[in-house]
């Protein structure tokens, strides 16, 4: 029974490792960026538009810098962003920060109604 519950503890932690993603804020890519709960692409690019024009985050709290980005969001973000190292972000991730297909202009719209015009006699 010792030995049953020792894998099961080991099996859940290699998982949870596993699935660990963190994003280098300094060096991500706009796709990257993303994939951190709270950024969209606007504030992925204002990131990288900070990022390029100060240079490097010293922290993750430095995002607070950046328009837009406010005490709630590093908060919802901080266990996944980091400032050194290289970044770890799973194939999974990655097609999550994918547009899930946007609604073009014909698409989602009601079509314009069309006024029925008595046949020819």
């Amino acid at each position: 029974m010792k030995k049953l519950l020792l894998l099961i503890v080991t099996l859940f932690a290699l998982a949870t490792a596993v699935h660990a993603a963190g994003v280098n804020i300094n060096t991500a890519t706009q796709t990257e960026l993303e994939t951190l709960q709270g950024i969209g692409p606007g504030k992925a690019k204002a990131i990288i538009d900070y990022r390029n024009k100060n240079g490097a985050f010293k922290s993750v709290d430095d995002l607070e810098k950046v328009e837009g980005i406010g005490p709630g969001i590093i908060k919802r973000l901080r266990q996944d962003a980091m400032v050194s190292g290289a970044s770890t972000v799973s194939k999974q991730d990655k097609s999550a920060a994918k547009p899930k297909g946007k609604l073009g202009k014909k698409e989602g719209k009601p079509a314009a109604k069309q006024e029925k015009k008595p046949a020819a006699k």
